[in-house]
């Protein structure tokens, strides 16, 4: 049986909480839903478990094209696609880059293009209304929490990563079941595992006033730290698949006081189309970095992460994250990953005009983002 819960959007929690979707849609008002997916899921066999619980007796369509990166170009496919079939609300299902790309099928089918004028650095959070579509958001991973976040991040045309966020892109519904995670493979559940980590530590270390905030912050990522390695190397252990899924979804909940420089970089590298890099692994390769380069910054936050991780008082925790990703098979270097020097000079230029450099405990300049470049690289 599931649980739910109610804070910034309604949450379904826990296994079999799937089979509640049909419901929640009834409650939406939404007859003919657009499954927004990859052809990953589609292979798998879950789109179908999805297809079932919407309804036995039809089909419901579905747009399984979503990119590593969700980018402008499919929001604008998955949008015909919306349209073609005469749908009235969107149920995604994947990883952060299928609950991105519905995200922005919610506002483009609903709100005049072009999608970048919607973009925070266009100044666009003001031009998203409330009737962007309905939306449930059904994640098979435990990482960037979209299901419950207000962002999403789209790759544009120009290889800019953008950040769209608005109160209105919160999905209407989460469905979180641990049971559509067992399948992940060890890889992503580590890259994931550590982008969910990555959020917990950066809105904790944010300057903002949200002591609520923190307070999910701090306990997401005590479980995540804690459950991390068995869910990589023991997949099937369901109490593991839990318990990261729920510190995924406390990370986008406490993320609402805003990131840092980690996401600064992770959203500019994450924009090259060609690279196809992923968001959870840059977090986890730039966060050692980030925590040395902010640590004079930030009080007694770092002995209080350390505490919430069950680590020494005297524990190096820039240290502490190297160890943990080199545990988890996460690649060290930007290099590992393919990417070149001369990437890095635009690289830092959008890191430094990135929404989440705001709240950034030390303040970025443009040459800081150049040297923590070169740092990881």
């Amino acid at each position: 049986m599931s649980s739910i819960i109610q804070y910034l959007t309604k949450i379904r929690f826990g296994a079999g909480a799937v089979d509640d979707l049909a419901e929640e849609l009834t409650l939406l008002g939404v007859a003919k839903p657009l499954i927004v997916t990859d052809a990953g899921l589609t292979a798998s066999g879950l789109v179908a478990r999805v297809q079932e619980a919407i309804s036995a007796e039809r089909s419901t369509p579905v747009y399984d094209a979503t990119p590593p990166n969700p980018t402008e170009v499919a929001i604008e496919e998955a949008v015909a696609c919306y349209r073609e079939h005469a749908c009235d609300g969107i149920v995604a299902l994947g990883g952060g880059s299928s609950i991105d790309l519905a995200k922005g099928v919610a506002l483009l089918a609903s709100h005049p293009a072009p999608l970048r004028q919607y973009a925070v650095i266009e100044g666009g959070a003001a031009r998203i209304g409330d009737n962007v579509l309905p939306l449930i958001a059904i994640p098979t991973t435990a990482g960037t929490g979209s299901e419950v976040g207000r962002a999403a991040l789209i790759s544009m045309r120009d290889e800019r990563k953008l950040g769209f966020l608005s109160p209105h892109l919160i999905p209407d519904v989460a469905i979180c079941d641990p049971l559509l995670t067992l399948s992940l493979p060890a890889s992503l559940t580590a890259a994931t595992g550590m982008d969910a980590i990555a959020h917990c530590v950066e809105t904790f270390l944010s300057p903002r006033f949200n002591p609520p905030a923190e307070a999910i912050a701090l306990d997401g990522l005590q479980r995540a730290t804690r459950y991390i390695r068995t869910a990589v190397h023991h997949g099937d252990d369901l109490e593991a698949r839990s318990e990261m899924l729920m510190a995924a979804t406390q990370g986008a909940l406490a993320f609402q006081k805003g990131l840092g420089a980690v996401h600064s970089l992770s959203h500019a590298l994450g924009g090259f189309h060609d690279l196809k890099l992923h968001h959870g692994t840059l977090n986890a390769l730039l966060m050692p970095h980030v925590l040395r380069f902010n640590q004079d910054h930030c009080g007694d936050k770092f002995e209080r992460l350390r505490h919430a991780m069950g680590l020494a008082p005297a524990t190096d925790l820039a240290e502490a994250f190297i160890e943990l990703n080199r545990d988890l098979g996460l690649p060290m270097r930007l290099s590992d990953m393919g990417v070149t020097q001369e990437r890095l000079a635009p690289v830092a230029q959008w890191a430094l005009e990135d929404h989440s450099t705001a709240t950034n405990p030390r303040p970025a300049t443009r040459e800081d983002f150049q040297r923590l470049l070169q740092e990881a690289f």
